[in-house]
This record gives structure tokens, sequence and C-alpha cells, in this order.
């Protein structure tokens, strides 16, 4: 097949073990993203299969529309970005593994360093250091603080056992079915939603994006968290209230954010309030890029190719596609 990659930013995977995967089929790796739609169909018209990273390109009807060749798209986790309706209509086949099995240590390790990095003042310590300052202020340990983990999922549980390995409080909030299970398992579940945003340390949010998450985290609930709390996103910039974020911590409730998902991304204007904002400790999406979590994920998004080729689909999310 002529395979598609798109948005290798760091023309990373065709270094990587898993693509040799690929041996037998005409692949293209695209490193930059197209500036529009028009463009992207330009580059991609001859695919027969595209290979996405993660949700840096939407698929929308009308892209579909200006692919005659198109027969997959293959990626692997959740795909708010795409009209499987519309790829269903085509006869296009959607293949993405859910992997309810595994989860991105990366995105848990990031969350972690990032609650680090704005406890202990990090940057600020960095930047003075490097122009001859020397120390800026003094930052917090986090052993005897509480943590705020919103969504009972299993990136969600392994930042709360790196916490208790620092010595820290963890309470949890989730939906009714979450906060359910939570209980069963003997965690500790915040009395309301009131109470979770309102007493912890460090709230961090782990949902997946979904019509019923987007928009989640409201502007009242940031408002209700201290000025000494740190509010982190590691999970989709569209689980807060647009523009919430930034009103809040310009009201000082919280004080801090640490967030690695952005709307609009990539987001390169420096003056971008979302990277710009003094109280926020900005990384470009990077929970999910190491080389072990990226191998790991494009194994499972090129055996859907090879499968898909040999007539027997794996991870098919639109079945009536095919017929």
């Amino acid at each position: 097949m002529k395979v598609h990659i798109l948005d290798d930013y760091h023309d990373t995977l065709r270094h990587l073990p898993s693509f040799g995967m690929l041996a037998d089929h005409d692949v293209t790796v695209w490193t930059d993203r197209a500036p529009d739609e028009e463009t992207l169909a330009r580059r991609v018209e001859d695919a027969e299969a595209l290979v996405l990273f993660r949700d840096r390109t939407a698929i929308t009807e009308s892209l579909i529309e200006k692919l005659p060749d198109l027969r997959l798209v293959s990626m692997r986790g959740t795909y708010p970005h795409v009209d499987v309706p519309a790829l269903t209509k085509r006869g296009i086949a959607f293949c993405t593994n859910l992997h309810s099995d595994s989860f991105s240590i990366g995105a848990a390790e990031l969350t972690f360093a990032l609650m680090l990095a704005a406890m202990r003042n990090l940057p600020e310590q960095i930047a003075s250091v490097r122009a001859g300052h020397w120390q800026a202020g003094f930052g917090r340990s986090l052993r005897g603080r509480t943590l705020g983990l919103y969504g009972y999922g299993r990136i969600a549980r392994a930042v709360a056992g790196f916490a208790r390995s620092f010595g820290m409080e963890v309470v949890w909030w989730a939906s009714e079915d979450g906060r359910a299970r939570a209980s069963a398992d003997g965690e500790t579940v915040a009395k309301s939603r009131e109470t979770f945003f309102s007493e912890p340390d460090i709230v961090s949010a782990h949902l997946r994006l979904t019509p019923e998450t987007r928009g989640i985290v409201t502007r009242a609930d940031l408002a209700r968290m201290r000025p000494d709390a740190l509010f982190i996103n590691t999970a989709r910039a569209g689980l807060v209230e647009n523009g919430a974020l930034i009103a809040a911590l310009d009201a000082g409730r919280p004080g801090r954010a640490a967030v690695d998902v952005f709307r609009g991304e990539p987001v390169t204007d420096p003056k971008d309030p979302q990277i710009a904002h003094p109280n926020i400790i900005p990384t470009p999406h990077i929970g999910f890029v190491t080389e072990d979590e990226l191998d790991m994920q494009f194994s499972d998004i090129y055996q859907q190719v090879d499968a898909f080729c040999k007539g027997a689909p794996i991870n098919l999310i639109n079945p009536g596609a095919l017929g």
C-alpha cells in the first residue's frame, strides 16, 4: 500500500525498530505540518493508508473527499479528531488500538516532572543561575502535601503511585462510576466536587477527551483552588473550559499551572498567553514523546496496516465501511 505518515515533527519514526514492519509498503513520512487542508490533500492525494500521529491532524469530511484512493486510516488511542461517519460513508476503514491493556507511562512521568518543576520553582532557578544571580527564592516539598487526581484511569493511578513514594496524600474525583471504583479499591474520594478543588495543594487532570468531558473543568472549579495551589494538565486542553485557566490564573486561583496540552497545537507564537503567562510552566505536548512509547505505539499502528492488507483488519472501529 501507499502509506503516508503524518506529523512526525522530528523524523523519529523511521529510526525506530518498529518502522521495519512497513518494509513491504511504499511509505512517505511527513515531518512538518501542512499549513492548511488544501496543501495536506495535495501532499497525500495518492495515499491508500494514512497513519496518524495521535491527534495532530484532524481527519475531516472535506479532507476525506479529496483523497480518492484512501482505504485505511490507522492510529492509536481515542479519536475525537476523526470524522468516523464520513470515513464509513466512503467505505474507508478506521482502525485504532484503544490499548485497554496498557497506558502511557511517559505521560505519568511527565506529570510528576512538572509537579516537581513547579513546586521547586525550577524554571526560575535555572534562569537565575544562568543569569549569574544564583538562587531565586525558595520552593516547597511534596512530602505531606495532598494531590487531587481527577479521573480514575491507569495514568492517574500511576501518578498516585509516584506521589505516595514521595510521601504525599492522594484524593480522587471522577465520574460516578470512577468514584465507585476508587472507593471499592480503598482510595480516598473527595466528599464533593467543591472540596476536591478547594482543599488539595495540587490538582491534576487525567481524563479522556470525549463529548461528555469537554470543558468539564470549569472556571468555577479552578476559582475554588487555593491561591498557593497548582493545576496540572497533561491530558487534553479541551478538558478545561475555554479561557478558564488564563482567567483563573489572572484572578490568582490557582496560583500556578503546569500544562503539556494546548488549544490550536502546535502553539508557536511566544506571545500566546497559553505559553507566555508568567504563572504557567508549558511543555510542548511531550507526555507520550519518548522513543520507548513511540516504538510501542507505532508497532500497534503498523500491525493494523498489515492486518488490513491481509484482509483481516484488527481494531476496526467502523465495520460498516467494509460492508
